[in-house]
């Protein structure tokens, strides 16, 4: 499997092309479209602007000598590929098993054109087997939990180790919802917008136009 992400990482990479501002994904997947990134640039002279979705990315572009800009120094990004935990037959998503959530999204919204680079085990028929991740400010948490468990989302806060929180890049707490399944995504992303102290949350509607998907016969490229 590893062998078919490398070839969906390049594949993805297809689609970059000189002059592009390009947002550098997170995970496993989107690892591999970042290092064949930096193999273009040091080989192909490919001359790009990353703008990273994670701290780790940035360190790993940075190692690749990938030039970088913050999403402030940019009014726009060309094409961000990135991975994701789940994908429906609509083409949205869950991300955020990775917590970086809230960096992906905003590099998303500011983004032209979005693919996804995933394994076939992350194309689902109804969203929610994995967990949907909900990033919150760490002052009212547990209140914020409470909630979440009168609704019946079955949260749970990420652990960074056996007792201490995960703390994200942007130094906010990850609640994990597991929901089994998302009747809405849409009624669901709204509610969470709108209720306070969530800084941002794992579902990603109508922001994909392709999705490239490796699979044990091959890579396969769906398009909206």
């Amino acid at each position: 499997m590893e062998n078919l992400k490398k070839q969906v990482g390049i594949e993805a990479a297809k689609f970059v092309n000189d002059g592009m501002i390009v947002g550098l994904g997170t995970g496993s997947t989107a690892k591999y479209f970042v290092e064949e990134i930096g193999r273009r640039v040091a080989e192909e002279g490919l001359n790009i602007v990353g703008v990273t979705t994670s701290n780790v990315t940035f360190d790993l572009a940075q190692s690749l000598n990938i030039p970088l800009k913050s999403i402030d120094e940019v009014e726009y990004v060309d094409l961000t590929v990135d991975g994701a935990d789940e994908v429906d037959p609509k083409f949205n998503g869950i991300k955020g098993g990775g917590a970086a959530l809230l960096m992906e999204k905003i590099v998303a919204t500011y983004s032209n054109d979005c693919i996804w680079i995933v394994d076939g085990s992350k194309t689902v028929e109804t969203l929610g087997k994995f967990p949907l991740p909900v990033e919150v400010v760490p002052y009212g948490a547990r209140r914020l939990l409470a909630k979440f468990e009168d609704k019946g989302y079955n949260p749970q806060m990420r652990l960074s180790g056996a007792d201490d929180y995960l703390v994200t890049d942007m130094g906010h707490y990850i609640i994990d919802l597991h929901l089994e399944k998302i009747e809405d995504s849409y009624a669901l992303a709204d509610e969470l917008d709108n209720t306070v102290g969530v800084v941002e949350h794992g579902l990603f509607n109508d922001m994909i136009s392709k999705v490239i998907v490796a699979r044990e016969t091959g890579v396969e490229i769906l398009e909206k």
